[in-house]
């Protein structure tokens, strides 16, 4: 009796009609509802396993060959690793950062602990592609890198999209930089100084400090040796591009050289004051939020500099200079949620370095995503400060 039922129930399936939207053709193919949309609105979307890679499917543009092109934001890679002092790689950052962002996308991309969408807000973002840096000519390639971002820092930010009953506007553009090793960020904050025609604040995350004093190997010291990812910012505080009443390490962990401190002696030089690491068990992410803010300010001028390796090796393995003991990707994406309101005109996300990366992109994915939170924060800022002009014009 259950079997004849069963039969029965099968063959009523098997008669019945399909419903019109996935109706067969004669040919034995499914058909589907005629699409009324637009071609932009049926083709454009892509998944995150497809198109063309770029940062979070944002359009690609030749930005350094044409002239006058305009944006708000850009994503630019810097693809440099030739001073790096233990393993390399980092050249290869920016692709692979790129390809771990493929599952962002305008259309995926509202922030929940921002309340904000970046990639679908008043900024024009676009992604510039790399700097076409010269691999064996290290002087060479910090030229290229400075004047790169000179010439994309001093076209005028192009898109003032409504908030309200008014617009928000910047003067120049914000530039993302995706390394490469940390020696990228002399040049750029050599751009920085030439365009904002001021030092800027540096907020430095990383597990070291980079004021190593070029005169650490002394016996083998040459012109060229005294420049490296480690003595990054030793140079732009000595060539007067950092304000050294503002800024900050955040995140430090590493040994220093030598038999004493006098390598904290040389970074109270450069002007610098430090956060370390282990900071985080004793005040949390709420009280390194806290001392960043009060420190910096909101109004001042800010480059962000994140090296990957502030996070611990088992966050992010694929960096040229692991250290133990790290932060985890949660804590510094509750602290970069929480400066939210710097002033921040330019940033760099370094030393991601893909061959030592895991099969699973760890620390790519990290680092997308803090590109990411960076991007947010830019964009979220940009449109409070239209919304408070609204507000103020309201008043009048």
């Amino acid at each position: 009796m259950i079997y004849h039922l069963l039969s029965l129930a099968l063959a009523t399936l098997l008669v019945a009609p399909l419903p019109a939207s996935c109706a067969q053709s004669p040919d034995g193919s499914t058909e589907t509802r005629p699409n009324q949309g637009t071609l932009s609105e049926k083709w454009a979307a892509d998944r995150g396993f497809s198109g063309i890679v770029t940062f979070a499917h944002l359009p690609h543009k030749a930005c350094l060959a044409t002239e006058g092109l305009g944006f708000d934001i850009a994503i630019l890679g810097a693809p440099f690793d030739t001073a790096t002092s233990y393993r390399p790689g980092a050249r290869f950052g920016p692709r692979a950062v790129r390809d771990a962002s493929m599952r962002l996308s305008a259309g995926g991309g509202y922030n929940t602990r921002a309340s904000h969408n970046p990639l679908a807000s008043w900024a024009k973002i676009v992604d510039c592609g790399d700097i076409p840096v010269a691999p064996y000519d290290n002087a060479l390639a910090m030229r290229q890198i400075t004047e790169a971002y000179v010439e994309l820092g001093k076209r005028p930010a192009t898109r003032s999209v409504a908030s309200g009953s008014g617009s928000r506007t910047t003067s120049n553009p914000i530039i993302v930089t995706i390394g490469g090793d940390h020696s990228i960020s002399l040049p750029i904050l050599r751009a920085m100084k030439e365009v904002h025609k001021t030092p800027v604040s540096v907020l430095h995350f990383d597990a070291h400090m980079d004021t190593w004093a070029p005169d650490t190997e002394a016996y083998w010291d040459t012109e060229q040796s005294r420049f490296n990812h480690g003595s990054v910012f030793w140079h732009a505080s000595q060539e007067g591009l950092i304000d050294k009443r503002s800024s900050l390490h955040v995140g430090l962990r590493s040994r220093l050289g030598g038999e004493d401190d006098t390598d904290y002696k040389t970074d109270d030089q450069q002007g610098f004051t430090r956060i370390a690491n282990d900071d985080i068990d004793t005040i949390g992410t709420k009280g390194i939020i806290s001392t960043i803010n009060a420190w910096i300010g909101l109004s001042k001028p800010v480059y962000l500099s994140v090296d990957i390796d502030v996070l611990d090796p088992s966050q992010a393995p694929g960096t040229g200079t692991p250290e133990v003991g790290g932060w985890t990707s949660r804590e510094l994406i509750q602290v970069l949620r929480g400066i939210e309101g710097l002033n921040i005109v330019g940033a760099d996300l370094v030393e991601m370095s893909p061959p030592y990366d895991s099969t699973g992109q760890v620390t790519a994915l990290a680092a997308s995503h803090i590109v990411y939170e960076i991007l947010t924060s830019i964009s979220k800022r940009g449109l409070l400060q239209a919304e408070e002009g609204d507000l103020r014009r309201n008043e009048l």
